[in-house]
């Protein structure tokens, strides 16, 4: 198992190239120039420890770790030594190893941005006790998972994939199940999958479908559940087999008669691509 630690833990006397070899696997040797590209650390390989960053030399303890060929890799909340600027240097890295290396990774984090841009599945833990456990589009829609988020991260994460570009607009469809949402162009080609982010306070509801609107997402979707919140209800929608929140007033709830099994129209104000 290699193991990536808060803090980098290199050799101070070693040079990044020497760090890296220390403990290197023999079957990897012929891995070593693809993994030092991949991680982008080939300008520091002659450097010491002290003259790098501490985003740089986690990218180091984690090519490290990859050299000794593990067949898992346990990074312990490896971003939470680091600034917010050197948090957004190693995340794209961090992505990139998630989708090209062939290893299972378990990746410890408290950080609900980390986790959404890195996890496949997820696990939740209290008190040493399992909470929940699955995909991150289930879990992160999950009632169980619902009062961990702050209200500035109430959000669905809907697993799409790219359906067509348009062909007069700068706009691509992504397709929802049977039924599609507008994005800005993407280049992606048709089948591509992707992963999408839509705050719950960027969805509203309607009971028919509204004419001659600006909002260009406007999706068919029955409510499952309704919950009070500090002033707010928050409502759980199933659209196209996924779970999508929206966050109204206690007034427009009563008004429109919003209960579980209704259905009714959600408009999507803003969609974000997170993988």
């Amino acid at each position: 198992m290699g193991y990536v630690f808060q803090d980098a833990r290199l050799f101070p006397h070693y040079k990044v190239r020497g760090n890296l070899r220390y403990g290197m696997a023999k079957s990897m040797a012929g891995q070593f120039d693809k993994l030092v590209a991949l991680l982008g650390i080939e300008p520091l390989l002659d450097r010491l420890p002290g003259g790098l960053s501490g985003g740089e030399k986690q990218r180091v303890a984690i090519g490290r770790a990859l050299l000794t060929a593990p067949e898992l890799l346990l990074l312990d909340e490896p971003l939470a030594s680091l600034d917010i600027p050197r948090k957004r240097e190693l995340l794209p890295y961090l992505q990139r190893l998630a989708r090209e290396i062939n290893i299972p990774m378990l990746y410890v984090s408290h950080s609900l941005d980390e986790i959404l841009h890195l996890a496949d599945k997820v696990m939740v833990l209290e008190n040493g006790q399992v909470k929940a456990f699955g995909s991150l589009e289930d879990v992160w829609g999950s009632s169980v998972m619902h009062p961990w988020l702050p209200k500035e991260q109430q959000s669905s994460i809907l697993k799409v994939s790219v359906l067509e570009h348009h062909p007069h607009y700068a706009m691509t469809a992504l397709a929802l199940g049977d039924q599609h949402l507008w994005v800005n162009k993407l280049e992606q080609p048709l089948q591509t999958a992707l992963r999408i982010r839509i705050q719950a306070s960027d969805v509203s509801l309607v009971l028919q479908p509204p004419q001659q609107t600006s909002i260009r997402n406007v999706l068919r979707a029955k409510v499952a559940q309704c919950y009070d919140d500090n002033g707010q209800v928050e409502v759980q929608l199933e659209v196209g087999g996924k779970t999508l929140w929206a966050k109204i007033s206690p007034w427009a709830r009563d008004e429109l008669g919003i209960k579980p099994g209704l259905w009714l129209y959600a408009q999507i104000k803003s969609v974000s691509i997170t993988a």
